[in-house]
C-alpha cells in the first residue's frame, strides 16, 4: 500500500488551508483599516483638549446669532439633546431648532465654570462640567443667571467636522 499520494494530498490540502486563512485574515484587517479611515484616517492627529474646548465656543457664536438653524446646525442629524429650560427630549432637527427658536429670545451668553474632557477616540470625545447663561427677559429686559450641569458628546464627521451627537443640560440643585 502506497501512502505518498495520501501525504501529498493532506499536505496540499493543509498548505491551501493556510493560505485561505491568511487571505481572509488580510481582507478582514484590510476592510477594518478602510473602516477606520473613513471618519478621520488611521494616521490623523488626536483632538486636543483646547479643540474641544472651542466646541463649545463655535456653539456659544451660533447662540449670539440668533438663529435657531445655524445653532441646530452644529448637531448631527440623529442627535439627542436633552435641555434646560424644556421637558421635552429633542431628538431630530426639527425639535433642536424648536428648542433654540424660543431659548434663543433670551439672549444666552454662555460661559464654562468647570469641564472635564474625555477624548474617547479620534473620533468621539465627551466634554462635561458646569456652565452658566446669562439670559436676558425679552419682556422686560430683566437679567437673569441660570447655572447648569451639561454634559456634550461630539463625533467627527466623515467630512472632518465635529458635530453635537448628545446633549443633556440641567439646572444645577440646590444645595
Amino acid at each position: 500500500m502506497n501512502r505518498r499520494p495520501a501525504r501529498r494530498r493532506i499536505a496540499v490540502a493543509a498548505t491551501t488551508t493556510a493560505v485561505l486563512a491568511a487571505g481572509t485574515f488580510a481582507l478582514g484587517a484590510g476592510i477594518a483599516g478602510a473602516d477606520a479611515g473613513s471618519k478621520g484616517g488611521q494616521h490623523a492627529k488626536p483632538v486636543t483638549k483646547a479643540q474641544v474646548l472651542g466646541l463649545f465656543d463655535r456653539w456659544n457664536a451660533a447662540l449670539q446669532t440668533g438663529d435657531p438653524k445655524k445653532v441646530a446646525d452644529l448637531y448631527a442629524k440623529d442627535a439627542v439633546l436633552l435641555p434646560t429650560v424644556s421637558d421635552r427630549i429633542r431628538t431630530d432637527r426639527a425639535g433642536i431648532v424648536d428648542y433654540f427658536e424660543h431659548f434663543l429670545q433670551n439672549k444666552p451668553q454662555g460661559t464654562k465654570i468647570e469641564s472635564v474632557v474625555n477624548v474617547l477616540d479620534r473620533d468621539t470625545v465627551i466634554d462635561t462640567g458646569v456652565y452658566e447663561f446669562e439670559l436676558t427677559d425679552h419682556g422686560t429686559g430683566a437679567k437673569s443667571t441660570v447655572k447648569a450641569r451639561y454634559t456634550y458628546a461630539y463625533e467627527k464627521q466623515p467630512n472632518g467636522k465635529w458635530l453635537i451627537v448628545n446633549h443633556h443640560s440641567s439646572k444645577m440643585p440646590q444645595g
